[in-house]
């Protein structure tokens, strides 16, 4: 059998087919959503920081946010993914979308799976429960010592808050989402749940004299919550490009005005930045 030669035009041809296959993978996320003009982001339902209206739009504190940095960075289209809490990481790191806008804390666990952008909030926890707080529930450590039940979204900050404030796995009800905390409190198959006081004052709002959000709540000031936008650990180009926007644009009368519908003021930005967060 005679071996198969390739001509001198049909080599040329081959070498500029690997030559852009070669750039193609060369090719960052920052320099693929600034060619295509598109970019994807993550997100789970939970308010105010990302969910999706009645009509199908998504919006929120991060995704807003998100819409404004990318179009800053020549980036107009912003597509989104809903994606249960705790497989955003996995998500994004598997390539289903580009960065998680949903208001993630930044932790040192969290830092060493994916690169962070500064934070854009700062916020502290509370509790809802049904009314009158018949536990008389205002801590983590009021849940664990009086035996109750406290339902927590599945892959949060808040699971390791209640641990450290000696709450037992068994006295947690893990849920996917929001709606399923508020749902636990009402059928109170929970005594408390446990979450950021934006996002427990909107459920409390949701269904008024059913359940409600506790305005006193002592907590450790450790457990202050700094929410970013979060890429792959190889998208520091990336990282770089957005944290070089929000360092101009945070607390502006722009970004006020960008957040304030879902609750957020001047009183919330952040005073630390993600290497002081991750330890770094």
């Amino acid at each position: 059998m005679k071996p198969i030669r390739v001509s001198g035009a049909a080599s040329a041809l081959l070498m500029a087919a690997c030559a852009a296959t070669t750039v193609a993978q060369a090719e960052t996320t920052l320099q693929r959503i600034q060619r295509t003009g598109e970019v994807r982001i993550g997100y789970a339902n939970e308010k105010p920081f990302a969910y999706t209206t009645p009509d199908g739009t998504v919006t929120g504190e991060s995704p807003e946010i998100a819409r404004k940095v990318f179009a800053k960075l020549g980036v107009k289209k912003v597509d989104a993914v809903l994606t249960e809490w705790g497989s955003l990481i996995p998500g994004l790191r598997a390539g289903r979308f580009d960065v998680i806008a949903a208001g993630m804390y930044v932790t040192p666990e969290r830092c060493k799976q994916v690169v962070f952008a500064n934070p854009q909030y700062q916020i502290k926890d509370t509790l809802i429960t049904v009314p009158g707080n018949p536990k008389d529930l205002h801590s983590y450590g009021d849940v664990a010592k009086k035996d109750a039940s406290l339902a927590l979204m599945a892959g949060t900050v808040e699971v390791g808050y209640a641990r450290a404030s000696g709450v037992k796995d068994s006295q947690m009800l893990l849920v996917p989402d929001t709606t399923a905390e508020l749902q636990a409190v009402r059928a109170r198959r929970a005594d408390a749940a446990a979450g950021t006081a934006l996002t427990m004052k909107d459920l409390a709002a949701k269904m008024p004299g059913q359940v409600e959000a506790q305005a006193k709540f002592i907590d450790d000031p450790s457990h202050t919550g700094y929410g970013a936008l979060a890429f792959r650990p190889e998208d520091t180009d990336l990282r770089d490009a957005v944290n070089k926007v929000l360092k101009g644009w945070l607390g502006t009368p722009d970004h006020l005005k960008t957040v304030a519908p879902f609750g957020f003021d001047k009183s919330n930005l952040p005073d630390k930045t993600t290497a002081q967060l991750c330890g770094g």
